[in-house]
């Protein structure tokens, strides 16, 4: 099935149901009620699926500020965060050094830094968007990172002969974004074109159960085929998307 637009899954629902045609998902408040259901049933898909490979995306972390010169700020758009990697190359050096940046869940990572020397030329002490101070080191670039909020990633260090904080620029996070929705006749869903008769099919379905009271058993197999379909289905780039362990790296 190709990519449908909000308009035409309406449609085809709406026909399907026996109701009033339309021209806009605006123009009768069963059109309005079936483009709702759609996009219910849109975030359901989204959520009941670890991996949509379509929502990965390699990506920079927003820069905080000097006075909070390792926290890093997540966009606003990612779902999870599978890992981070930093340049970490030195003053004088110009070959880019990117390395790996370990997670530590939060009191890991508190145990860690309070061990550091505040009294020590090479240790700042920063606060916490909630208030709440820790030392940090100045000298190197960060090893370990974690988050108190799931907004902010907080690291251990940066290397102040290099910047007065971290670097968008000099950041690289593969993430797992969260598709965006407009109440819109032309929107179509970010969704693979294989997975269309899948969403059409749940909406449908659920269209039937809440709009006419009735279980509407064609829809129903036909949901259930696209979910067995979906849940088969072999991604052409090497057989499949490696994913790491979340219970240790991820933010969620």
């Amino acid at each position: 099935m190709p990519k449908l637009t909000l308009l035409d899954m309406t449609q085809d629902i709406l026909s399907d149901m026996d109701s009033d045609e339309v021209n806009s998902i605006s123009d009768t408040p069963d059109s309005l009620q079936v483009a709702g259901i759609i996009k219910s049933s849109f975030y359901d898909m989204i959520d009941s699926k670890d991996s949509w490979p379509h929502l990965r995306t390699l990506m920079g972390l927003d820069s905080a500020t000097s006075a909070k010169p390792t926290h890093m700020k997540l966009p606003v758009d990612v779902k999870a965060l599978e890992y981070v990697k930093y340049n970490k190359v030195k003053s004088g050096e110009t070959q880019a050094k990117y390395r790996d940046i370990e997670y530590k869940y939060p009191d890991e990572f508190l145990d860690m830094v309070n061990n550091y020397n505040s009294d020590s030329d090479d240790v700042d002490l920063v606060s916490d968007y909630s208030g709440v101070t820790f030392p940090i080191k100045n000298d190197q670039g960060p090893s370990y990172w974690t988050s108190f909020d799931d907004e902010y990633i907080v690291f251990d260090s940066y290397d102040s002969a290099v910047e007065t904080n971290l670097q968008n620029s000099k950041s690289q996070c593969m993430a797992v974004r969260n598709p965006s929705w407009t109440v819109d006749d032309s929107f179509t869903p970010d969704l693979p074109e294989e997975a269309f008769s899948r969403l059409l099919a749940e909406a449908k379905s659920a269209c039937f159960v809440r709009l006419k009271q009735y279980v509407d058993n064609k829809s129903e197999q036909q949901a259930m085929r696209q979910r067995n379909a979906m849940s088969r289905k072999s991604w052409r780039a090497h057989g499949g998307i490696r994913m790491p362990d979340y219970s240790r790296r991820g933010v969620k």
